[in-house]
C-alpha cells in the first residue's frame, strides 16, 4: 500500500460474491482502490457482480477468476497468475458456507464439505496469498473469521468448528508474517444480514455487510491484527468464552 492512508489500489476478493466481499469492495473502490479481481465459480452472479463494481467507476478495471475453494490443488496456478499481473495490496478471503446444522449431523459427508470449504480451502488459498504477499514485500490479507469460532454453539458447531479452526490458523499465520512486510487481519463478526443467513434465527448484536467493510477500512488504516464487529462483541465473547459449560448449554444461543 503505497499511500498514506493505507488504502489498497489493489484488492483480491476470495469468494467473489459474497456480499461483505463486495460491500467491502464498494467502499474501497470510493476511495483509491482500481483494481479488483473477483475469484470464484464461474456464473451469472460473479459476472454480474463484476458488472455492478465496473458501473461505480469508468477508471476502475474489474476482472474475475475462476477459483474453487474445495479444489486447493488448483488455488496455487490459479492464485499465481493473478499477482503474476501485478502487485496485489490487500487479499480478502471471504468465502464460506453455513452448513445446515440438523442435516450435516444426519450427513457426516455434508459435514466435511463445510469443513473443508471454511477450513481447508481457507488455510490452502491462504498460504498461497501469503507467500505471495511475502514476495512481494507488502500487502494485507483480511480473512473473515466469526465469533462463532470463539466457542461452540450447540446450533451451529459443525460452522463454529470450522471458524476456530480459520481463526487458529490466521492468528498463527500472521505470527509467521510478522516483520516480513505482510500484515494478517482477523475479521470477526457477529450476525450479519445477508442472503446467507436469511431465514437463520437473528443472535443480538446484528450487523450489516456495509457495517463490516467499514470496519474492515477503519481496521486497515489501524494495522489492526483483530476486528470485532461491532466493537462490543469484544467483551460479550470474552465472557462467554470463559462461562462454566452447564451455565453456557443453558443460555438460548
Amino acid at each position: 500500500m503505497k499511500n498514506a492512508y493505507r488504502t489498497p489500489q489493489s484488492l483480491l476478493v476470495l469468494g467473489g460474491t459474497s456480499e461483505i466481499g463486495l460491500a467491502t469492495a464498494r467502499r474501497l473502490i470510493a476511495r483509491r482502490t482500481r483494481t479488483v479481481w473477483l475469484a470464484g465459480r464461474p456464473s451469472p452472479a460473479l459476472e454480474a457482480a463484476a458488472e455492478e463494481l465496473r458501473a461505480l467507476r469508468t477508471d476502475v478495471d474489474i476482472r474475475t477468476v475462476a477459483f474453487d475453494a474445495l479444489d486447493p490443488g488448483s488455488h496455487e496456478p490459479t492464485l499465481g497468475k493473478v499477482f503474476a499481473e501485478g502487485d496485489i495490496d490487500m487479499v480478502l478471503l471471504a468465502f464460506g458456507v453455513m452448513g445446515d446444522q440438523a442435516r450435516d449431523e444426519a450427513e457426516p459427508l455434508a459435514a466435511v464439505r463445510v469443513a473443508q470449504t471454511n477450513y481447508t480451502g481457507a488455510v490452502s488459498a491462504g498460504l498461497v496469498c501469503a507467500g505471495a504477499l511475502q514476495v512481494q514485500g507488502h500487502g494485507s490479507l483480511v480473512v473473515l473469521s466469526s465469533v462463532a469460532g470463539e466457542r461452540a454453539r450447540r446450533a451451529d458447531f459443525i460452522y463454529g468448528s470450522s471458524k476456530a479452526g480459520l481463526d487458529a490458523f490466521t492468528q498463527g499465520l500472521g505470527d509467521a508474517m510478522y516483520g516480513t512486510g505482510v500484515h494478517v487481519m482477523i475479521v470477526r463478526p457477529g450476525f450479519v444480514r445477508t442472503k446467507m443467513t436469511a431465514g437463520l434465527a437473528e443472535t443480538a448484536p446484528a450487523t450489516t455487510p456495509e457495517e463490516v467493510a467499514f470496519a474492515i477500512e477503519l481496521g486497515l488504516r489501524r494495522r489492526a491484527e483483530t476486528v470485532w464487529v461491532p466493537g462490543m462483541l469484544r467483551l460479550v465473547m470474552a465472557a462467554l468464552r470463559h462461562l462454566p459449560r452447564p451455565l453456557f448449554r443453558r443460555l438460548p444461543l
